[in-house]
């Protein structure tokens, strides 16, 4: 009589063995640890300042005037870890920061964040009101926890395509410390949603979407860009944000929108004068010979200004120019 037991030999029990094991780990939730988690005590408040430095003097191409003038929107400021991203330079731009960089709404980033914040991810949002010229201040007090230590954050660039300045996770926790006091100067994005390449472009879709890419004086390399000028190794901040702890215990705020709460010592930064050079048309085409057989004709031609110089750029050339020639009936009579 034959035995109910089946002998299995050792060498396949382990192989079975191993691979059950491998299975149940596979199966089990990936815990994902925070790396930027901050060790310091308690949460930390901050006045945060945001100062636009958007001028003549030192954006003098294109700079505009009216309709709309040169403006900023409010600033959308969200405290969060390393879960949750706003922005990033290098990745495409999400739909809430397609409507914010193109439309300055704010709907779908709020949506999104509202959603982090479920998990943890996301801690608060702040906002502040708009600035309505290119030179001016807003500012917001901040609440951070240890478990949420980094900021960004984003304002429009009004009137622009889909321009933008932010700040992408700021981590203002450093060896579990809170920073005292942080500055940053701010330079202009691309959210690489639209191909307007002036302030004042008509809404023209980028199919497919671009990444988020960074505005300097040569790139995009194109003279008609709002921000070219060949001329400068870099481009003078469009703006700046001041952080500064306060020392008071931090207390629970109920609205996030700004008082324009400003420091005593806050001063507008002076910038050297951008120079910007004139540029010209093409030359047209020559003229009709005109004069007299006896002493030759003169033919002309011409070209327009395109952009004038300011602030000591280089003047304009001549816009006329003119050469001797041999008019066309002289030259039917030989």
């Amino acid at each position: 009589m034959m035995s109910s037991q089946i002998l299995i030999p050792g060498w396949l029990q382990h192989l079975l063995v191993m691979l059950l094991r491998l299975a149940l780990s596979c199966a089990s939730p990936v815990k994902v640890s925070n790396v930027t988690a901050c060790s310091a005590r308690g949460p930390a408040s901050y006045i945060l300042v945001f100062t636009g430095h958007w001028s003549p003097q030192t954006f003098p191409k294109q700079y505009p005037l009216f309709r709309p003038p040169a403006q900023w929107s409010k600033l959308v400021a969200v405290t969060h870890n390393d879960q949750y991203r706003l922005w990033h330079e290098g990745a495409a731009a999400s739909p809430g920061v397609q409507n914010f960089a193109e439309l300055g709404v704010t709907v779908e980033l709020v949506k999104g964040a509202k959603e982090a914040r479920k998990t943890r991810a996301v801690g608060s949002m702040y906002r502040t009101a708009g600035i309505p010229t290119g030179i001016g201040h807003s500012s917001t007090e901040l609440i951070l926890h240890p478990r949420n230590p980094l900021l960004s954050l984003m304002v429009k660039v009004i009137p622009s395509p889909d321009w933008f300045v932010g700040v992408d996770s700021l981590n203002l926790c450093e060896g579990g410390q809170w920073k005292q006091e942080v500055t940053f100067d701010l330079h202009p994005f691309d959210a690489g949603t639209d191909s307007g390449f002036t302030f004042s472009s008509p809404n023209f879709p980028t199919t497919p979407p671009e990444n988020i890419t960074m505005i300097t004086s040569q790139k995009p390399n194109h003279p008609a860009n709002s921000f070219y000028y060949p001329r400068l190794p870099q481009l003078p901040p469009l703006a700046t944000i001041w952080l500064k702890r306060q020392a008071r215990s931090p207390v629970r705020q109920h609205n996030h929108v700004s008082n324009h709460i400003l420091p005593h010592h806050t001063k507008p930064q002076q910038f050297s004068e951008t120079p910007l050079d004139c540029e010209v048309s093409m030359w047209s085409s020559w003229g009709l010979c005109l004069g007299p057989c006896s002493r030759g004709g003169l033919r002309h031609r011409t070209r327009y200004i395109m952009l004038k110089p300011a602030n000591s750029g280089t003047p304009c050339p001549e816009l006329e120019e003119q050469a001797e020639c041999t008019p066309h009936n002289c030259l039917a009579q030989q």
